[in-house]
């Protein structure tokens, strides 16, 4: 089917093709190009306040509503589904308006194409108008489902009332914009609509009468009404457009069947037939057959050939060498491949000899027919336990949202279990993550815990699958028994679920299975002393959160703030200068702190003002960095997947000297980030005129032979780390990389920070996806040294490493699509592709390396260009 044409030219227009004339519809799933809404005009009048009301609200005297004959207006649009956004709030230009004349015509396009559409998606509209300099309040909101009740994507003008002095709620019933629409207006504009669609025979003598008609009612119904309403335009397209083909869904009588009757079918639900004009659904009588969707002759036909009673024959059958090529090549496709019908018919005639075969399980598991309760007991009962060890990749895609039988989460479970504490860490934050898609975490809030087994015995038993029932996978007890022996790991958990406990919709799940991380903590020998020790954390980061916000909310200039932080942590009554005793650092567990160098602190100069502290340990101080007001969450998945990649390049004993700093979110708009002493290659380039002089400050070896004057293991170590960071920022899409946000130790250490930008976002146009800057590769000797040709041989052999354990990446990344994660949130079906677009899994490993090739040799002057902005920006800034 061809995608319908927008008849605007306001709205991209997909095929050039003729339209048949036989089409009554089109699917949503064709229009592949993003949602544009324009902003039309505003029907009504703004009241205006008198002075005496101004003077009782101060904060409105400078709204623009209070001006005579002029009003300072714009229009927010955000996009929501069940409450959740889908993206962020776009606005209109601000315009100053003259009364009873508010028209935009400004269209918005939203992140977001048409077939990404949910059927629940609704429009949240606010008109706000200006209070003050960086300041607004909202005139009115609504709140618009852009689907109608039967299916069909709202198309042309949209009469929206705003709900007056509030913002759009996308909360069921607070604001809907289909209210008060049964005026006379609102009748009439029913019927332009059926005009513009057609059903009206055209009088163009008569239309230009009856328009201006409609344009006196209208005058008439703003002059009567203290009412508003804002005019939302959509494209118009040819034909209607349905979020899918609806199947008749019956309700089917208690088993065993009796017989249908095609020519005396039961009665149809309500509501069965469109009443929508250019709509028809068909009724068919067979979709009474079966339970399961398809052709009846094709279903039954599959049952047969997946037919789980076929006896000892069944187990005896063996793939030939061509059938194990086939299965092969199945089972090395990554996590997102979309199993066929026929693909699951292959994999499921040859189950019995699948655990052979290395990384099967998953997509075996994926071929089961789940409905089919015998079937899904004989792979969950039968076959699964031939499986005796599988992959940590496999082991976690199995405990993400395609899988929801506890059985099978408690197999994934009990492979958890053969990983030690320091490789769980890597994946904590995942797994903590995971406990959303447990079948039971919404009666976690009301179920009281199993007891956990004893210290000495296994969280498991020798099955996997017999300590689970077939809800319960048992992740939570795992991880909270793995946590309570473990201190650094019962740190880093707790911090993990404080975060998610100020989550809305599952704080409360996790509050619980924090509550009961406190319970088994106080049955374990030290279990009170670490208790009170997290307390501590928690009692220290709420002081110096608070701190920061009012650091953040005074006017003093940067000098006095510094002074007032400092006297803060000096104070002996806060207890921060020399703590009472030892503490865990919440961001690095490893690390016992005695207090904070108030002398050493200070506060950055940017506009969250984040703090500079100095934790004073009996070895080395600590230097952290205290955010508050920004959200740390996307630089902690960030660093934990450079920290988890790193480990993967050292098991291919490839050592790149990566650095990631340790990030710690502590809720959900603070966090710790611990401070490396390092520069800027801006700062650098400006003080020193290289980075090989900036180097040479402390490391100078002008003997060494081919080494550019400086040591030979601080070259080695910048050459690797350049290498390694140029890898792993491509393969995450890390953006707006410019020369102040790259880092560079006075060792040769070279990292990045600040991670605002990820999976291909980035603020400026065409940027390059390796960050290779002319500085680095000067600093290596120019484009044809042989220190450069060795970083790219670097690079081949990191990008190759990684691409071994691709699937491990993905499925890390898969748990996290609902993790509330910024640059994941905006279009999470498609995280994990962008991703694994960049590690060409669908091209040999040689030319995925030809195509590295290429992006590395291709000298970006764009590149420099934005980097030469950038510093002229941040000089002007400044």
């Amino acid at each position: 089917m061809e995608t319908p044409r927008a008849e605007s030219n306001s709205f991209p227009r997909q095929t050039d093709a003729a339209f048949s004339k036989d089409l009554t519809f089109a699917r949503l799933c064709d229009l592949k190009f993003p949602v544009e809404i324009k902003v039309a005009s505003l029907e009504g009048r703004i009241p205006k306040r008198t002075m005496s009301e101004v003077l009782r609200d101060p904060s409105k005297r400078h709204a623009g509503m209070q001006t005579d004959g002029i009003s300072d207006l714009f229009v927010t649009i955000q996009l929501f589904s069940q409450g959740r956004s889908l993206t962020l709030p776009f606005q209109t230009g601000t315009k100053a308006f003259k009364p009873n004349r508010y028209i935009w015509n400004s269209s918005i396009q939203l992140p977001i194409t048409y077939a990404s559409l949910p059927l629940n998606a609704q429009l949240a509209v606010t008109l706000w108008d200006i209070a003050s300099p960086g300041k607004a309040f909202p005139i009115g909101g609504s709140t618009m489902s852009l689907f109608s009740a039967n299916g069909t994507l709202k198309r042309g003008a949209q009469r929206c009332f705003l709900h007056p002095g509030v913002e759009a709620d996308p909360s069921p019933g607070v604001t809907p914009s289909d209210i008060h629409q049964n005026d006379e207006l609102g009748r009439l504009l029913r019927l332009v609509k059926d005009y513009e669609r057609g059903d009206m025979e055209r009088v163009e003598w008569l239309d230009f009468a009856v328009f201006r008609e409609i344009e006196r009612v209208q005058a008439r119904e703003v002059e009567r009404t203290d009412r508003l309403f804002l005019y939302i335009e959509m494209p118009r397209f040819d034909f209607p457009v349905v979020f899918a083909e609806q199947e008749s869904v019956l309700p089917l009588p208690p088993l065993p069947n009796p017989p249908v009757n095609p020519t005396n079918p039961p009665p149809l639900p309500p509501n069965f037939l469109s009443t929508a004009p250019h709509l028809w659904r068909i009724y068919d009588p067979e979709t009474l057959r079966t339970r399961v969707e398809g052709n009846p002759t094709e279903i039954k036909y599959r049952r047969l050939a997946r037919s789980h009673r076929l006896g000892r024959g069944e187990r005896e059958v063996k793939p030939g060498p061509e059938m194990r090529d086939l299965l092969n090549d199945l089972f090395r496709q990554p996590p997102t491949y979309d199993l066929s019908l026929e693909d699951k018919d292959i994999i499921w005639r040859y189950r019995f000899s699948l655990h052979t075969f290395k990384r099967s399980l998953t997509k075996f598991l994926r071929s089961v027919t789940w409905q089919d309760p015998a079937e899904a007991r004989q792979a969950v009962e039968v076959l699964l336990p031939l499986w005796s060890e599988v992959g940590m990749d496999d082991a976690l895609e199995l405990l993400g949202p395609g899988f929801e039988d506890g059985r099978v989460r408690a197999f994934a479970v009990g492979q958890l279990a053969r990983a030690d504490d320091e490789e769980l860490q890597l994946y904590l934050l995942q797994l903590v993550q995971a406990l959303k898609f447990e079948v039971k975490s919404t009666q976690l809030q009301n179920s009281e815990r199993r007891p956990l087994q004893s210290q000495n015995s296994s969280v498991h038993s020798a099955h996997p699958l017999s300590a689970a029932s077939e809800e319960d996978s048992g992740l939570a007890d795992f991880l909270i028994e793995r946590a309570a022996k473990n201190a650094v790991l019962g740190t880093v958990f707790h911090w993990y679920l404080m975060v998610e406990c100020e989550d809305k919709v599952v704080g409360k799940m996790y509050a619980r299975v924090a509550f009961q991380f406190m319970q088994r903590l106080v049955e374990l020998e030290d279990g009170t002393e670490r208790r009170d020790s997290l307390k501590r954390q928690g009692e220290m980061i709420a002081l110096l959160s608070a701190k920061a916000k009012e650091l953040r909310a005074s006017k003093d200039p940067r000098p006095k703030k510094i002074d007032k932080l400092r006297a803060y942590i000096g104070d002996h009554k806060h207890g921060l200068s020399t703590l009472s005793a030892p503490l865990t650092m919440p961001l690095n567990p490893r690390v016992l702190v005695t207090g904070i160098d108030a002398a050493r602190s200070s506060v950055f100069k940017s506009n969250l003002l984040p703090m500079l502290l100095w934790f004073e340990t009996e070895e080395a101080d600590y230097p952290i960095i205290f955010k508050n007001g920004d959200d740390l969450r996307q630089d902690q998945l960030v660093i934990q997947l450079f920290t988890l990649m790193d480990r993967l390049l050292r098991r291919e004993n490839l050592d790149l000297k990566l650095s990631p700093y340790a990030v710690l979110a502590t809720g959900q708009t603070e966090g710790m980030v611990q401070f490396v002493p390092s520069k800027s290659l801006a700062a650098i380039m400006g003080e020193y005129g290289s980075l090989l002089n900036y180097l040479k400050v402390d490391h100078a070896n002008e003997g060494a032979i081919g080494t550019l004057g400086v040591e030979p293991a601080v070259l080695d170590t910048f050459i690797r780390s350049c290498a390694g960071y140029s890898v792993i920022t491509y393969i995450l899409g890390v953006g707006d990389r410019h020369l102040d946000n790259l880092m560079l130790s006075p060792d040769g250490h070279f990292f990045h920070v600040d991670f605002g930008y990820i999976l291909g976002r980035d603020p400026k146009p065409f940027p390059p996806p390796v960050k290779v800057c002319r500085e680095m590769v000067d600093a290596m000797g120019g484009p044809s040294s042989p220190h450069y040709n060795r970083f790219k041989s670097l690079c081949y052999t990191a990008f190759i490493g990684l691409r071994k354990n691709a699937n491990l990446i993905l499925n890390l990344i898969a748990l996290m699509v609902d993790a509330n994660i910024q640059d994941i949130r905006l279009e999470p079906d498609k995280a994990v592709l962008k991703v694994q677009d960049k590690f060409m899994l669908d091209i040999p490993e040689e030319d995925a390396i030809k195509h590295l090739e290429a992006l590395l040799n291709d000298t970006s002057y764009l590149t420099l260009m934005f980097d030469k902005v950038h510093t002229l920006a941040q000089y002007l800034r400044e």
